[in-house]
């Protein structure tokens, strides 16, 4: 079974569930002649809106590019987190004020054996199916999922409090619902934003993780024929769709028929483990006693001589183009760019006399 067949399984698991619930507290609600249990029921069913945003947001994740989107819509799947936990905190504010206005007018809840049979068995069901559904969501990197878990998972929490302040009230005559009902909706306001976190930042652009970036990098030095691995970018278009691009070094005896190999083999590579269509740039790296090489170790040398610039490739020099071009990586101590690349410039411009220096700051876009 594929990632997204196992979303909506698990998204139906939810829908049932709920369903079920429902059906029960109606059940016992009508026998009982309780018109809370009832009200209670039809809370469940909204509660499995969450569940059908996940199944109709994967879905829709699912159809095919076309020209306006030639990279698909798994986007989707990140509106459709934001849309849960915006769910989630919208309950966690309401629960809030309706908590504060029990901390300055407490109410006595009565409770009968009917309704504490009904409160635990929601308890129980509602902690399975969130604690079920969120695993599935971190199993299969799913941020919709992980929401739609925890959104249950809250609505047994926030339950139980109720169920403690109750005791409370009948053991010690004490009212801490408003209490416990005001620190819990805190908490689920504070998750709420943390499960709005992950699928913005997707959206806006996220840097790659390191570990994920390492293991790329170093599948990629293992070609024969690669001396090195810069500008490594990825974009994100859903969890099975993602774009990239890296350069890599070679030297400059390499054939055009073989660098293009070479780069078929890498990219290649690229989409069958990890899914990601890469575009593999060159950068040619000078070998032999020529000019070129001499020119080479000078530029590396002073460049070296720079403790906070990390990462130095890209050497360029062209007599026919009157140019000298290199590619450098800061650390991030450094935050003016025009001021380094001009110091850079007057230190390099000696070793090509009458040509343009080029200095290019790149920057890290991996953890």
């Amino acid at each position: 079974m594929d990632r997204s067949s196992q979303i909506i399984r698990t998204s139906w698991i939810g829908i049932i569930t709920n369903v079920l619930l429902a059906t029960f507290k109606a059940v016992v609600g009508a026998l009982s002649n309780s018109v809370a249990i009832v009200m209670d029921a039809v809370n469940n069913l909204s509660d499995a809106l969450s569940s059908v945003i996940t199944i109709v947001g994967t879905k829709l994740s699912q159809r095919p590019a076309d020209r306006k989107h030639p990279f698909g819509f798994g986007r989707i799947e990140y509106f459709s987190a934001i849309t849960i936990a915006v769910i989630v905190l919208s309950a966690g504010i309401t629960s809030l004020i309706e908590s504060v206005k029990k901390i300055f007018d407490p109410t006595e809840p009565s409770y009968t054996k009917v309704t504490l049979v009904v409160i635990i068995v929601a308890i129980v069901v509602k902690l399975v199916l969130g604690y079920y559904v969120k695993k599935k969501g971190e199993d299969l990197k799913s941020d919709a999922l992980i929401a739609s878990g925890s959104d249950a998972l809250f609505d047994a929490v926030i339950t139980l409090a109720t169920l403690i302040s109750a005791g409370v009230m009948l053991l010690w005559n004490v009212s801490l619902d408003g209490i416990l009902g005001a620190l819990i909706s805190v908490i689920i306001i504070k998750a709420g934003v943390e499960m709005l976190e992950s699928p913005v930042n997707e959206l806006l652009g996220t840097s790659i993780p390191a570990e994920f970036s390492n293991q790329i990098r170093e599948e990629v030095a293992e070609f024969e024929g690669v001396h090195g691995v810069f500008d490594l970018i990825l974009h994100n278009y859903g969890p099975d769709v993602k774009i990239g691009s890296m350069h890599v070094n070679v030297y400059d005896t390499m054939s055009a028929h073989d660098i293009h190999g070479l780069t078929r083999k890498i990219s290649m590579q690229m989409y069958e483990r990890h899914g990601i269509i890469m575009t593999v740039g060159v950068y040619s790296v000078a070998t032999g006693e020529n000019k070129q090489t001499e020119l080479q170790a000078k530029v590396l040398h002073i460049i070296a001589s720079h403790k906070e610039i990390v990462q130095v490739h890209g050497l360029y020099y062209s007599e026919e183009d009157n140019m000298l071009s290199v590619d450098i990586v800061p650390d991030i101590s450094i935050h003016d760019d025009a001021a380094l690349i001009r110091q850079l410039t007057e230190e390099l411009q000696p070793l090509a006399p009458g040509k343009q220096v080029i200095v290019v700051v790149d920057h890290n876009y991996s953890e």
